[in-house]
């Protein structure tokens, strides 16, 4: 038993990829032990990294009822409630009798923990529940129509995990039924199976963010670290490229007001940091379900306008700096420098917390996650936007 927790630990910290690469060398059965052990949602994960041939060896030493619960699960996608389902217990008929429900529960309680006890009708769609104590302090003769919770809730298997979150939030049950799009029950999901997963989508956010895949983890191998994460920084080199030619179209007027070299650092990162803000409001708006249809323009703007107050306040300063610069060097053009800069910042910092509220928004609409390598988009077209607008007020003032 140590043993097989050490094992379960090391699997944990592990994507899925590696740790079916750790399993591969195990007997089936100690392979269908340990991903039963580990869940529904990651065991299965990992048995879906092996191939066609093992990975039913693996299902068949498992046994009947996990084989079987395995199968359904893998027919819903990735990231659905399909995913975390475990077999529900046996369910019963309304008109059954306490006493022989709990005689028929007897086996089941012995191998799993029995929270509810299901009611369904003759086509298996569920009516009811009853809670296990309420079956235990009822009178033996008592019919479990007349104890149960009718028209319970549920969920249903295709819906996503996060949207399974928000619906269960409130609830805190520590288990929920699973039933199809007729109702019928087809399995189980424990509340604690969805916050874990949901606090792991949530924990992998910051990660999509700069192109880092949910998948890895510390001990991910260099290869496949790099076969997730390269692709990304090659289209960040790309994005980069375009910042440096907005910069480049400009080089005679940076030659002529050196000046604004030493402010181009400056209004990036402010535009940057403004717009990660709009960002992250975002996106956590998104992760909560904050976000409702019809909302988005309305986030939008509000995230400019909030942008465009903050980079008039620090445009200010900005601005002060620039003048206080220009002046130490005797260039008669300080005061209108220093109006540049402000007018810079402010426009910038709007146009970034309309980016930073959009990105995800549009990401969302083409049916990509909302989180995947949004801050390379909304950096690299923030950089773009004030760094060609500071540089094009600049130019104008030395063609005046």
């Amino acid at each position: 038993m140590p043993e097989q927790t050490t094992q379960l630990d090391d699997l944990r910290n592990m994507d899925a990829e590696a740790a079916a690469r750790r399993l591969s060398v195990q007997p089936d059965d100690s392979i269908a032990a340990l991903l039963h052990a580990m869940g529904p949602g990651r065991g299965l994960a990992i048995l879906d990294r092996f191939g066609p041939e093992r990975r039913g060896r693996i299902a068949f030493a498992a046994g009947q009822g996990t084989s079987e619960q395995w199968q359904s699960s893998r027919n819903w996608p990735e990231g659905s409630v399909g995913r975390l389902m475990e077999p529900a217990p046996e369910a019963f008929t309304p008109d059954v009798q306490v006493s022989s429900a709990l005689e028929s529960l007897r086996p089941v309680a012995s191998r799993t923990l029995v929270t509810y006890v299901f009611v369904v009708d003759t086509k298996h769609s569920l009516i009811g529940v009853v809670t296990f104590r309420e079956l235990v302090f009822a009178r033996p003769d008592q019919r479990l129509e007349e104890i149960m919770v009718p028209h319970p809730f549920s969920l249903r298997p295709d819906t996503d995990v996060v949207d399974a979150m928000r619906e269960v939030v409130r609830r805190h049950y520590p288990v929920y039924p699973v039933c199809d799009i007729d109702g019928r029950l087809i399995g189980v999901v424990r509340g604690s199976v969805i916050f874990e997963e949901q606090a792991f989508e949530i924990s992998a956010q910051a990660g999509s963010m700069v192109g880092v895949e949910k998948e890895e983890r510390l001990s991910t191998s260099w290869m496949r670290s790099l076969k997730f994460r390269h692709p990304w920084l090659q289209l960040n080199l790309v994005a980069t490229f375009a910042t440096a030619a907005v910069v480049g179209i400009f080089q005679d007027t940076i030659n002529h007001i050196v000046l604004l070299a030493v402010f181009l650092p400056v209004l990036s990162d402010q535009c940057n940091n403004t717009g990660c803000q709009a960002l992250a409001v975002t996106l956590r708006g998104m992760t909560f379900g904050e976000l409702k249809p019809g909302q988005g323009w309305r986030l939008i703007g509000k995230e400019s306008w909030l942008g465009m107050v903050n980079g008039s306040l620090t445009g200010l300063l900005g601005g002060t700096a620039m003048y206080l610069l220009a002046s130490n060097q005797d260039n008669p053009d300080a005061w209108l420098l220093a109006t540049i800069t402000w007018m810079a910042m402010t426009a910038s910092c709007g146009v970034a917390g309309l980016v930073g509220a959009g990105v995800p928004q549009i990401l969302r609409k083409v049916g990509a996650d909302p989180a995947t390598a949004s801050s390379i988009f909304l950096t690299k077209a923030t950089d773009i936007v004030s760094l060609g607008m500071f540089l094009g007020l600049a130019a104008w003032l030395v063609v005046r």
